[in-house]
């Protein structure tokens, strides 16, 4: 079959496409998917760079978000059919959780054997393509916005690193909630394009710190509860800490669901009391987040922000305009 492989750590010169890859075989408790899409996501980079501590069988084919159709079923696996639409939830839980395009083999292929038990059913109404961008951006936006954060209508939400897969997800969940979203990218066509999906406001962090954006657009966060946003998205950490403390109105609250820029952070103690702060971290996603993406796409109230859908013999390609941050949303690669 044709897969794109990762063939060792380092530089995109690692990827290589082949066409004669053994083709999967479903085990007893597996099923084999013929992929229609798999989504891009920076842990596919961090892969091919290598991670501390985590040891990857290569050559390996990443590709974590996949969305695709029964190919064949395994002897042991109940209530699933040949020709199923189906979403995989990549992280197999257990004493050592692994994820699917990881350790084990993904979705830069025709076909991945993935076990049963990580299987969503896609409703016929939801494009495939669409339920790929899903399960590490949507899922982690969900968990981390409405499953922990409890955004609300009528809140103010400040989304640092909106441009990205998970930061853009955060822009469409906060807005479907019924919050006005202050969305933070580094150009006007990043910007212009978080507008399009419903940003209220916009501030460009190459021209201007977020803390004097934010009291531009909503004045300065007052102990008696004036100014400032009820709820700052951070997953960048960083030197971008402390200036989203000085962005929260009284009571307000931090999600964070990692660390991108750093994890060692300083906070300043006398907002978090004086402010009243609450700090909630989120990790990744459960099966629930993902059903009810998927119930959200079904009713046609979420349409996942998708930057291009290019040829798996693109993945190089696509790789590069990740790390170069050039895209707004999600790259998709199709077999």
């Amino acid at each position: 079959m044709r897969a794109l492989l990762t063939t060792g750590h380092g530089s995109r010169d690692m990827l290589q496409m082949v066409t004669d890859h053994p083709a999967p075989v479903a085990g007893a408790d597996d099923v084999v998917v013929r992929v229609a899409a798999t989504a891009l996501n920076y842990h596919d980079i961090f892969t091919r760079r290598g991670m501390p501590g985590i040891t990857i069988p290569l050559p390996v084919i990443v590709g974590s978000d996949i969305a695709g159709v029964i190919e064949s079923v395994g002897h042991r696996v109940p209530g699933w059919r040949l020709g199923d639409r189906v979403l995989v939830d990549p992280v197999i839980l257990g004493d050592r959780p692994v994820m699917i395009g990881e350790t084990l083999d993904g979705g830069r292929a025709e076909l991945v054997r993935v076990p049963a038990g990580q299987l969503l059913a896609v409703p016929d109404i939801v494009d495939l393509d669409a339920a790929a961008a899903l399960p590490l951006a949507y899922g982690t936006a969900h968990r981390m916005m409405i499953t922990r954060g409890r955004v609300a209508a009528g809140e103010t939400v400040l989304v640092l690193g909106a441009s990205g897969g998970v930061g853009a997800a955060c822009v469409q969940l906060a807005k479907l909630a019924g919050a006005t979203v202050v969305a933070c990218a580094s150009s006007t066509s990043k910007l212009d394009r978080l507008a399009e999906i419903g940003a209220d406001h916009l501030i460009d962090y190459s021209k201007t710190d977020i803390a004097s954006g934010v009291k531009a657009i909503l004045g300065k966060p007052r102990l008696s509860g004036e100014g400032g946003v009820d709820v700052a998205v951070n997953f960048t950490g960083g030197d971008t800490w402390e200036a989203t403390q000085r962005c929260l109105s009284k009571g307000g609250r931090i999600l964070n669901c990692g660390a991108t820029a750093g994890h060692a952070v300083t906070t300043d103690l006398r907002y978090l009391f004086s402010f009243e702060q609450q700090i909630i971290g989120s990790d990744g996603w459960h099966r629930d987040d993902l059903t009810a993406l998927l119930s959200l796409l079904a009713e046609g109230r979420l349409a996942p922000l998708i930057d291009c859908i290019l040829p798996l013999e693109e993945a190089a390609e696509a790789e590069r305009m990740l790390e170069d941050r050039e895209v707004v949303g999600k790259i998709l690669l199709k077999p």
